[in-house]
This record gives structure tokens, C-alpha cells and sequence, in this order.
């Protein structure tokens, strides 16, 4: 039975119960909270991530934490925690673990950027053999390591609730990407995993190829991240080969690879065969101009399903630039393309300012502006990106779905 919303005043007399200060930041959200009418109708997220303020504050530690969650454990309307960017370790974790295992509403928790290590993982990772409310869960850049990843990875096997999980910058290694896969090939609830920036020493690309045996029988994954991974033309081909049998990928990202022309060949055969993938970041490659226009070619004759494309700075020139331009004009499904960081010459900024002009390209769908100097046009960058808001939240209203910030909200998972 949830409580009346009075958070602050049971976070005051729970300080003074277990003889603990109160920490400011969290009274001052829990006032904020205590405002807002619809609380007990649609729940409310907690934000109290440490980073992102005009003024400094004073970030949740492990003793703040214990106090906050004898708060909540009858706040049945708090659907979600947002504890970013704070000094929680393994300590906290514990707490947490004990929260989630008592807890059946919470369904939105953000860890990232904590200094939560591999025994914090295992914690929470075991609470989630049980728990059944707990939807998406970030636990991005804590160093659980290998180990961790694999508590992880365990966990997938059991819980059948969560459906978007972080993993990405958490130092995790060869052996929990491969248990991940494995995992993957029976969990049919995950819907979106970050597995961005592992620790590999291989060359052998081993796990892209247990990732893509994976996807030629998973049928519930919708946004795989595959950033900083190594990736050759080797493993984009496994991927391009799998995903030619899978049927609900929407969203890849192979951002920071070492992806070159002959991956982007392969890239270009898969959308004229796939016709379910909706965005594609190669972002940080090496495609050229050779492979923008194979993917320009299958954009502009065969794939009628892809949305959004980001070619941010792959040493691409005029020619493969204005190829993408033109796919845009024969095919009207593309609504984003993302291409800043590349040579941008005359024919690039005439042909982006046509698309622009005509209304045929949106600006906060792109990552650049025309501008006019001496009767000749150039473009300018936008702070506009599928990933902008992957480590900061804006502490105005996020991006609405659609938006170039938001990666079109194509998993539709409530963070409140």
C-alpha cells in the first residue's frame, strides 16, 4: 500500500532516526516531488543524478542511499531512480540489491557513473533473479569488469521483466560478451543492450561472431550497440549475414569501429534485403566516398525502411556526400542523416541546403546549417546525434520521440 506523497518530511524523520545528516540535493528533490500532482496517478522518477547542475552538489554516497531507500520502500508511486553520476560503490550496491528484491514497482534505475565494481554486480545481478518490476537498468561506466558482465549475463537466463539494459563502458571482456550471446539465444524479453567499449585483446573478432549467431535466432532484440568493438570487414559480414534472417532489429549501432569501404559494401547488400532495420550509426568509421555510395545505392533503389543514418566523420568527400543527398530525394522513408566531421566541399553544402530549403530535410534532423556568405553556402554544425543524450541528460523536458537527440524512441520502454 503506497503512502501519501510527503517524501521529505519521512526523509527528515529517518535522518534523525538512524542518526544520519541530511544531504540537501536529495531533501531539495524530495520537495520538488512532493509538488507535483500527479504523483500517486503516474508515478514520478526520482532525479538525482550528481552531475549536470548550474551549481554543485552534493553527490549521493552509500549512507545517503540507505536513509533514501527506507524512504521508498513504501513510495509505491516512485516507478523510477535516477542515481548517475554519484559516489555509490559496492556498499550501495548491496543496499540497492536488498531494495530490488523488496521492491515491486520500481521500474526505471540509472547507476551510471558510479564507482560500482565487480562483487556490487554480482549483488545486483542476483536481485534481479527474483525481482519482476525492474524494466531498464544503466549501470554504464562502473568497472564491474569481465566477471560482472557475466553475473550479468547469467541473470538473462532467469529474469524474463527487464528489457533494456547497459552494459556499455563497464570494462567487461571476451568471455561475458560470449556468455551475453549465449544468453540472448534464450531471453525473449530484452529488447535494447549497450555492450559499447569492451576490454578485448583479440583480433579474432570471436564475439562479433557470437553475437551474430545470436541474432539469426533471437526474435526480441531491438537495439544492439556495438561500439568500440574492433570490428573489421570480417565481423560487419557475420552481422550482415545474420540480420538478412533477423526480422526485428531496429536499431544498430557500430559506431567506432574499423569499418572501411568493403564492410560498408556489405552494409549496402543488407539494406537492399532487410527491411526492418531503421537506424544505422557507423559514426567514427572509415567508409569513404566508395562506401557512401554503395550505401547511397542501396538507399536510393531498394531499402524503404531505414529512418535514420549517421556518417559522422568517415573521411567521406564531395562525391559520396551529395550521393547520399540524392538517395534522400528519390527515397522520402530517410528523415535523419547525421555527416558532420567529414570534407565537406561546395557541391556537399549546395546539395544539403537544397534538401534543407525544400523542406525535405528538418533541421533537428541533421547535424548541420546552411549559412550564406558572399552569395556562396556553407554549413555550420548542430550539437545534434543519435547518442547525444547517452551520458547527459538536459534538465529541461528530454527530446521529444522523433527528435535528432532522441534516437527516434524506437524501444518503447517508460522511464517513469
Amino acid at each position: 500500500m503506497s503512502v501519501l506523497p510527503d517524501l521529505h518530511l519521512h526523509y527528515v524523520q529517518a535522518c534523525q532516526n538512524l542518526s544520519q545528516p541530511e544531504n540537501p540535493f536529495i531533501a531539495r528533490v524530495l520537495q520538488e516531488a512532493d509538488k507535483n500532482d500527479e504523483i500517486i496517478t503516474k508515478g514520478i522518477t526520482l532525479k538525482l543524478a550528481g552531475n549536470n547542475h548550474l551549481v554543485p552538489v552534493p553527490r549521493v554516497t552509500d549512507d545517503d542511499l540507505g536513509v533514501l531507500v527506507s524512504v521508498l520502500g513504501q513510495a509505491a508511486f516512485v516507478t523510477g531512480l535516477d542515481l548517475a553520476y554519484n559516489l555509490l560503490t559496492d556498499a550501495g550496491a548491496k543496499t540497492i540489491a536488498t531494495f530490488l528484491q523488496e521492491n515491486s514497482t520500481l521500474r526505471y534505475l540509472n547507476l551510471m557513473f558510479n564507482d560500482i565494481g565487480t562483487s556490487g554486480a554480482e549483488l545486483i545481478a542476483g536481485a534481479l533473479h527474483s525481482n519482476q518490476s525492474l524494466v531498464h537498468l544503466r549501470m554504464t561506466g562502473n568497472k564491474i569488469g569481465n566477471q560482472g558482465g557475466i553475473f550479468f549475463a547469467s541473470m538473462l537466463k532467469i529474469n524474463s521483466t527487464l528489457e533494456k539494459l547497459d552494459l556499455g563502458d563497464c570494462d567487461v571482456g571476451l568471455q561475458c560478451l560470449v556468455a551475453t550471446a549465449i544468453a540472448l539465444t534464450q531471453n525473449k524479453s530484452l529488447k535494447a543492450i549497450n555492450l559499447n567499449r569492451p576490454l578485448l585483446s583479440s583480433q579474432q573478432e570471436e564475439t562479433t561472431v557470437h553475437i551474430a549467431r545470436m541474432l539469426r535466432t533471437n526474435s526480441s532484440l531491438v537495439e544492439l550497440h556495438l561500439g568500440k568493438h574492433g570490428m573489421k570487414n570480417f565481423g560487419v559480414e557475420r552481422l550482415c549475414e545474420a540480420l538478412c534472417k533477423n526480422s526485428s532489429l531496429r536499431y544498430l549501432d557500430l559506431s567506432c569501429n574499423n569499418i572501411i569501404s568493403d564492410g560498408a559494401k556489405f552494409l549496402g547488400e543488407l539494406l537492399k534485403r532487410n527491411q526492418t532495420l531503421r537506424i544505422l550509426d557507423l559514426n567514427a568509421n572509415r567508409i569513404e566516398d566508395v562506401g557512401a555510395i554503395y550505401l547511397s545505392g542501396a538507399l536510393a533503389t531498394q531499402n524503404r525502411s531505414l529512418q535514420a543514418l549517421s556518417v559522422v566523420s568517415n573521411n567521406i568527400t564531395g562525391e559520396g556526400l551529395v550521393a547520399l543527398a540524392q538517395a534522400m530525394q528519390s527515397n522520402i522513408n530517410i528523415s535523419h542523416i547525421y555527416m558532420w566531421g567529414n570534407k565537406l566541399d561546395r557541391s556537399t553544402c549546395v546539395a544539403f541546403w537544397e534538401l534543407i530549403e525544400m523542406g525535405r530535410l528538418r533541421l533537428d534532423c541533421t547535424d548541420v546549417v546552411p549559412y550564406e556568405v558572399d552569395g556562396q553556402v556553407f554549413l555550420a554544425e548542430l550539437s545534434h546525434g543519435l547518442g547525444k543524450h547517452r551520458y547527459w541528460a538536459p534538465r529541461c523536458a528530454a527530446a521529444a520521440p522523433g527528435a535528432a537527440n532522441a534516437s527516434l524512441d524506437i524501444v518503447a520502454v517508460s522511464e517513469y
